[in-house]
């Protein structure tokens, strides 16, 4: 794969942005406060889960057992003031450490000042997978192979970051007309993806690529479609406290991590996010969120969302795609096993 140098000056702006955002995420560590420790459990070589997250209760049981089977050791989880329980049931978790905080999401950028100090403090030396509970992730073999195969595999081929396009799924029909359940596995419901309608750009700056489009950007920002939401991410990342999360996943520092592609035109592997966003919970979801204006550029999104709900929520369109497994998604280009037989 063939990197691009940036100039001197440009090399200089990043490292002391990225020693900024380490710093920010060291300072900030006072917000956090632990509820239950069990990092003691971690051993070399474990495969660790971050995860930040307000009111999910609903959907943890199966988060967690989806992840410990694909083979996730430990999870590291900041309860940002949940009100349904999601706190107490987190802790009686054997596998779980979990951390609390009523500070502002927004001001800690989104949560990412809370990852960055956790990874920053445990992750060190670790591959480590930064998720929302409604993200799921697969990649070439996940079906057949765990997930300390792939993360061998990277070590083996010098790779140190994983990309993963997030893919979201909808039912067919209104997402309001399935009650979603404790424990169920979402896609059971929301089945469906668009397998197309996606556009690419490139971060000269960062060196990531800027993938949008699909259903949320069709239904939802039809009138300014480069205002809808990113769904390039880099959420698997063999860890060194030197390293730090630029915006969400979407790109992270040194500028190297975020170069997970072949520029030469061949292919490097890729997995994808299968997102859970568009349940039956939805509705009330983003309505708190819009409440609580606690999301980027002023909850914009949000409002997008509360737009188009009044306007209908059946996202299912003719192109829809019924979703099978990693191996489709590969034939239609949004993932890769690139060289890894």
């Amino acid at each position: 794969m063939r990197i691009t140098r940036l100039p001197i000056s440009d090399r200089l702006s990043r490292r002391v942005e990225r020693q900024y955002l380490i710093a920010r995420a060291f300072n900030r560590r006072r917000a956090l406060k632990s509820v239950v420790n069990r990092t003691a459990q971690i051993r070399k070589g474990d495969v660790l889960a971050f995860v930040t997250m307000r009111n999910e209760r609903v959907r943890l049981p199966y988060f967690l057992e989806y992840y410990r089977n694909l083979g996730v050791k430990h999870f590291l989880f900041v309860n940002n003031n949940s009100q349904d329980g999601s706190g107490n049931y987190l802790a009686e978790q054997p596998d779980v450490s979990l951390w609390w905080t009523n500070a502002g999401y927004k001001r800690s950028r989104f949560g990412m000042d809370w990852i960055n100090r956790l990874l920053m403090k445990y992750g060190h030396g670790h591959w480590c997978l930064t998720v929302d509970p409604d993200e799921f992730l697969i990649y070439p073999h996940s079906d057949t192979r765990p997930l300390q195969a792939l993360t061998d595999w990277l070590d083996a081929s010098g790779r140190r970051s994983f990309p993963a396009m997030l893919l979201d799924m909808y039912p067919r029909g209104n997402i309001e007309d399935e009650i979603y359940r404790e424990g169920v596995d979402p896609f059971t419901i929301a089945r469906w993806f668009d397998p197309a309608n996606y556009t690419i750009t490139k971060n000269p700056y960062y060196g990531n690529l800027w993938i949008q489009g699909g259903p949320r950007t069709r239904n939802f920002f039809t009138s300014d479609p480069k205002s809808g939401p990113a769904l390039n991410k880099t959420p698997l990342v063999k860890w060194s406290w030197r390293y730090a999360y630029v915006s969400s996943t979407h790109m992270l520092l040194p500028r190297s991590l975020n170069q997970v592609y072949d520029e030469d035109g061949g292919e490097q592997a890729s997995g994808c996010l299968l997102h859970a966003k568009f349940l039956s919970t939805f509705a009330d979801k983003s309505a708190e969120e819009l409440d609580r204006r606690q999301h980027y550029a002023n909850s914009k999104e949000y409002k997008a969302y509360h737009a188009g709900l009044t306007s209908g929520t059946d996202l299912w369109c003719s192109e829809s795609r019924e979703f099978q497994d990693w191996r489709q998604l590969e034939d239609l280009g949004l993932m890769s096993r690139g060289n890894w037989a």
